[in-house]
């Protein structure tokens, strides 16, 4: 009896310690999570291609893993990096000659207020603006660093897990306790979701973004290729996405009597960039996004406030994970609850 309580002992101080060291790890490296999580997302996609290469036709691991690697650095890193370069440059612009956004808000604002009587505009609002807009300059020209950093942890990582995945997999499967059958519905769940959220939310993206510069254009707003590249960003947020854009756009136009430019803006948004998600997600996205909306909605909110940029991907994977080892502990406890 006192040599099983002192190996429980132990091991519960064991666990403890684990427990204690991983806290201060994660809290130390917390900044290069994102590349961690870039890491995993890539050796998803990458892992039965890489198998099938290396395993079925005998080629080499370290070369076909830098192949794999410099192709996601052409087709991935560097637009994304240039993109935000790009972006961060015209966001600086436009923040630092933010006394033209402020005109133009006061537009809205006392034409929203002689329609309806709401005052929306004030000087607090307009001095909060300016205090919001100074922290997002200094955040946007500190960034640069960061996702650099992070692409280089990335690509360090996913080099390792596409030399070392097969042995990676059979430790996990060991230590992970459960039954075979639901560390296989783990895996498949993982896969399925990271391949759906990485490759069908920046599809939806992009199609949303070049839609929307192409209206943008027609009905001429100036700047409309960045104006289309915000909405396509914004379109991965959820609940409101693009209309965070094409509504101001549209209310700016009305504002100043250019009701035409704005009736046709307002159409083409309603029926042409808001709806291509639906038609994207029935036709070309099938495939990858066969997902309940309210997973996506609610998994993108809590996603993004802990991994940013890949909360994208990794926030509904955290709410399917949930609803998954529901199951599991079901199937695994279920009898003995009973």
């Amino acid at each position: 009896m006192p040599v099983t309580f002192n190996n429980r002992l132990r091991q519960l101080l064991l666990l403890v310690l684990i427990i204690l060291l991983a806290i201060l790890l994660l809290r130390e490296l917390y900044v290069f999570i994102p590349g961690f999580l870039g890491a995993i997302t890539l050796y998803i996609l990458f892992r039965n291609s890489f198998f099938k290469l290396t395993i079925i036709k005998k080629k080499n691991n370290t070369l076909i893993a830098t192949s794999f690697i410099l192709a996601s650095l052409f087709l991935f890193a560097i637009p994304i990096y240039f993109s935000f370069k790009l972006l961060s440059t015209k966001l600086v612009l436009m923040l630092y000659n933010s006394a033209d956004l402020q005109i133009k808000a006061k537009v809205i604002a006392d034409k929203i207020e002689a329609i309806t009587g709401i005052t929306i505009l004030t000087d607090a609002n307009l001095r909060s603006f300016q205090q919001e807009a100074g922290a997002l300059l200094s955040q946007v020209l500190n960034s640069s660093a960061g996702i650099l950093s992070n692409f280089a942890v990335m690509f360090f990582l996913l080099y390792f897990m596409l030399v070392n995945g097969r042995q990676a997999e059979k430790t996990l499967e060991r230590v992970i306790p459960l039954k075979e059958e639901n560390i296989q519905l783990l895996g498949t769940e993982t896969v399925n979701m990271v391949r759906a959220n990485a490759i069908g939310i920046p599809i939806l993206a992009i199609l949303q973004g070049i839609i929307a510069a192409i209206g943008y254009a027609i009905f001429g707003v100036q700047e409309y290729g960045l104006w289309g590249f915000i909405t396509g960003v914004c379109s991965m947020i959820p609940v409101v996405g693009t209309a965070l854009i094409w509504l101001p756009l549209t209310a700016y136009f009305f504002a100043t009597g250019n009701n035409y430019d704005g009736v046709g803006l307002l159409v083409y948004s309603l029926l042409l960039i808001t709806n291509i998600d639906y038609v994207a997600r029935l036709t070309l996205l099938k495939r990858f996004m066969d997902i309940h909306p309210l997973i996506t909605i609610f998994g993108v909110i809590v996603g993004i406030s802990l991994f940013g940029f890949w909360g994208v991907i990794f926030g509904p994977l955290l709410i399917s994970y949930f609803i998954i080892l529901v199951k599991i502990y079901i199937n695994e406890f279920g009898k003995q609850i009973l």
